[in-house]
């Protein structure tokens, strides 16, 4: 075995160790939350951040998220967003932000009227600075970390390595769920989601993680498995992922991570001459193959209630009536605001106490989109605009970025039903504006 196949193998087994160590040791989550800020700020301040280490402890932190929520080892709820904008800003402070990103900064001013307006429309007994810092913090976070990533040059060996660095804390997870939940059977009784093999945390942030994680683990079957040692592990790791990401039943986070794969197979077959097609054909088939088992796997193993969610249908296979288990309902409300405050909106935070006034049911929005138009008005659709058209604008001068179709789908498909409740559609997003470079440019060049 090579020595780079021996240190990817002590990475990961290190990292299933963390989740069953986590597991075992429930105090050991705060000692891994704790420890991944210190060591993450030692490395960046000792490299001066000369290749991009602020972005790859940003890139930890942010996957780390899930699993340090459903484990209480973060230091607050929200910690992660601000650990991203932390390692972002220590990036910042050695390597510079992005010339030319005015887009983001003009994203950032667009936020400021709603807050403004919040601080005086709030419920007197709302917690107003935590109120606003819940639900502005996502959007923030997208803006600072797109600030430091907007064109900066990156090899796509370290881009690789950035995904690696999200992807390690998702198979901790993995290694977490499979011994929470050790036998899905006993725990799975209807085709909702299911919070018993999700950790006893939220189904739908957690599919999330674990569909971003089944993509990254997929592109390292094609674009880092050198050998056929490393080609069986990531692929052992890739359908564990998403076995476990299709028993929690949410199917959001699962949709998107397959439709990302979708995204670069495409792209990648599109892009390559007749020889690349060719291997490509080989592991489109291995994939495709892997993912039939592994489906099949999971019908076994829930009593094929798995094929009920996706087909949405209940336990007896009669046809849903709503496939967005009340989302839909939310979403019209916002819209409502949106058409009674077009212009400024009803505030930051605003639109749940709003709803629950028209409706009698406090619940926060699911989808940032409808969140936006209804608590920022026009400036939140002007918004809206610029990160979607940004990221395109730079796809058209650099077509040969493999992954920027895939980042941007992943957040504007994750925001369609996780909102920005975490920091990793946040920091993806901003990924997709790097400017990748297939080969390191020399120094003549």
């Amino acid at each position: 075995m090579k020595k780079e196949e021996q240190f990817y193998l002590y990475l990961i087994l290190s990292h299933v160790a963390i989740g069953i160590g986590i597991f075992v040791l429930p105090f050991a989550a705060k000692l891994y939350g704790y420890s991944m800020i210190l060591v993450g700020a030692y490395f960046v301040i000792k490299t001066q951040n000369r290749n991009n280490e602020a972005l790859m402890a940003a890139a930890y932190i942010a996957g780390a998220e899930v699993l340090l929520r459903m484990t209480g080892g973060n230091i607050s709820y929200e910690f992660s967003k601000y650990g991203v904008m932390i390692f972002v800003l220590m990036g910042m402070y050695f390597s510079g932000f992005s010339k030319g990103a005015t887009p983001y900064w003009l994203f950032l001013l667009l936020l400021v009227p709603s807050v403004v307006i919040s601080t005086f429309v709030l419920n007197f007994d709302t917690n107003i600075r935590k109120t606003i810092a819940f639900n502005i913090s996502g959007p923030v976070c997208l803006a600072v970390a797109s600030l430091y990533t907007y064109r900066r040059k990156i090899t796509l060996e370290q881009m690789n390595s950035m995904l690696l660095c999200i992807g390690l804390p998702i198979v901790s997870c993995a290694a977490y769920l499979t011994l929470y939940t050790p036998n899905v059977r006993d725990v799975i009784t209807g085709t909702q989601s299911n919070f018993e093999t999700s950790g006893g945390f939220g189904p739908n942030q957690v599919a999330t993680f674990l569909g971003l994680g089944m993509f990254i683990f997929f592109s390292r079957i094609i674009l880092e498995s050198r050998s056929k040692f490393m080609l069986v592990l990531n692929l052992i790791i890739a359908l564990n992922i998403s076995y476990r990401g299709m028993v929690t039943f949410s199917r959001g986070g699962m949709i998107t991570g397959f439709l990302m794969i979708v995204l670069l197979l495409c792209f990648l077959y599109f892009k390559s001459n007749f020889r690349g097609k060719v291997k490509l054909n080989y592991i489109i088939v291995v994939i495709g193959l892997a993912m039939m088992v592994t489906w099949t796997y999971t019908s076994i193993q829930t009593g094929g209630l798995i094929k009920n969610r996706y087909a949405n249908q209940d336990a007896q296979g009669r046809e849903k009536k709503n496939q967005f288990t009340g989302r839909g309902d939310i979403a019209a409300t916002e819209i409502d605001m949106f058409l009674d405050n077009p212009i400024f909106g009803v505030g930051v935070a605003k639109g749940a106490e709003v709803r629950e006034v028209v409706t009698g049911s406090f619940s926060t929005s699911h989808d940032e989109i409808t969140r936006m138009l209804a608590e920022h008005g026009s400036f939140g659709i002007v918004g809206l605009l610029i990160l979607v058209i940004t990221p395109l604008v730079l796809y058209l001068e650099n077509k040969f970025n493999m992954f920027l179709l895939c980042f941007v789908a992943f957040w504007f498909l994750t925001i369609n039903h996780a909102a920005m409740r975490t920091a990793i559609p946040a920091f993806v997003y901003s990924l997709s504006l790097l400017n990748v470079q297939l080969v390191p440019n020399s120094k003549k060049e």
